[in-house]
């Protein structure tokens, strides 16, 4: 019995293959229009130019375990100088035989960080697990219990001391930058004089000039004799900078809050710090998450600077390696390295700040 197709019957019709799919994609995106055709075939061109030779350089005629002399023999990257200074570019003069304990402790950050990711986390066990960790790393680093052996912060340096600068840093100077952005909309002209004052004064200075002022002018005024770990001069300096860039972004939020909000708050018999708490601070940090997570990624790479006050962070033991007269020769090999971890380490908070954007957005 054949089918027969019924007259009212209307048959779905699909589209074109060359608008849908990959096809698709590519001639809206890269075809659409006589301009953008010229600048892909232009690209497309100057990536033709570029990519074969440098994965030739980089991959093929590279080498990644021999010594020095055979590295100017192979006339392509030598990632020897990565592979060979691992250790040094990475911990820095912390105890040969007792890295493994800054290793544990980056193991454990990163483990943190990324069981955090997950909002479902968010409870009072995890704030109980980042004390302990916390705890834990600092243990690992500092030693002197639990029969560690003890040592010196001057000897920490490396990917350890980037982290810890940037990791605390930026976890102080939010809630910092929350407090200062309040109280720059205080009607108690003290408390808002101070922080108008405070912000405008960081903000119209580099961050180089803080943290010469921490290690060069801030011991002179110390009694004599006092000394306070240059570290924590450092880290101090970082949370004081970044917190007034916070504070800005975040009055911004502030403002972007609609009245009927706190007039809302006020009907329902809410003090000040309730409403802000419950009701104005949960909106207000939701609309600026794109550009304080930018202020905290500039932040982040912004703790290299520390190099100029000879803390021993990832970019000072990377440029130490490359004083030595075997490997002089090979700094974009080194530099690719470190800007790989930064790269790394940059992409993670701007993923999870979509992330966390989109499961806040209420629009949909």
């Amino acid at each position: 019995m054949e089918d027969t197709l019924h007259p009212n019957t209307t048959k779905e019709i699909k589209p074109p293959v060359i608008n849908i799919g990959i096809i698709g994609w590519i001639r809206a995106n890269l075809f659409n229009g006589w301009f953008n055709t010229l600048l892909t075939l232009v690209f497309a061109y100057v990536l033709f130019l570029t990519v074969p030779p440098f994965i030739n350089w980089a991959l093929i005629n590279s080498s990644w375990f021999t010594t020095s002399e055979e590295c100017k023999a192979s006339g392509g990257a030598c990632w020897s100088v990565v592979t060979t200074n691992i250790r040094f570019m990475l911990f820095g003069f912390y105890p040969h035989a007792l890295q493994w304990r800054p290793l544990l402790a980056i193991v454990i950050l990163i483990a943190l960080l990324i069981y955090s990711r997950n909002r479902n986390h968010w409870r009072k066990s995890l704030a109980y697990a980042w004390a302990i960790g916390l705890f834990t790393m600092g243990l690992l680093l500092k030693g002197g219990l639990f029969g560690l052996e003890s040592v010196e912060s001057t000897k920490w340096g490396g990917l350890p001391l980037t982290l810890l600068l940037s990791v605390f840093g930026l976890t102080a100077a939010y809630p910092v930058g929350i407090i200062l952005a309040l109280g720059r909309q205080s009607k108690m002209p003290i408390v808002k004089s101070f922080c108008v004052i405070y912000i405008e004064l960081i903000r119209g200075v580099p961050l180089i000039s803080l943290l010469f002022m921490s290690s060069v002018v801030f011991p002179l005024f110390l009694p004599e004799g006092m000394t306070i770990n240059p570290i924590l001069r450092a880290q101090v300096a970082i949370i004081m900078f970044t917190a007034a860039y916070i504070a800005e972004v975040v009055r911004g939020g502030l403002q972007g809050v609609d009245k009927g909000q706190y007039e809302a708050a006020q009907s329902l018999g809410l003090n000040y710090f309730q409403s802000m708490r419950r009701i104005i601070l949960p909106q207000a940090l939701k609309i600026v998450i794109p550009p304080s997570v930018s202020i905290l990624i500039s932040a982040f790479k912004d703790t290299s600077l520390v190099v100029i006050i000879a803390l021993y962070d990832l970019l000072k033991t990377t440029q130490t390696t490359l004083t030595d007269p075997k490997w002089m020769g090979y700094s974009s090999e080194a530099y690719i390295f470190v800007a790989l971890i930064y790269f790394v380490c940059c992409f993670f908070m701007s993923n999870y700040s979509r992330k966390l954007e989109k499961e806040l957005d209420t629009s949909l």
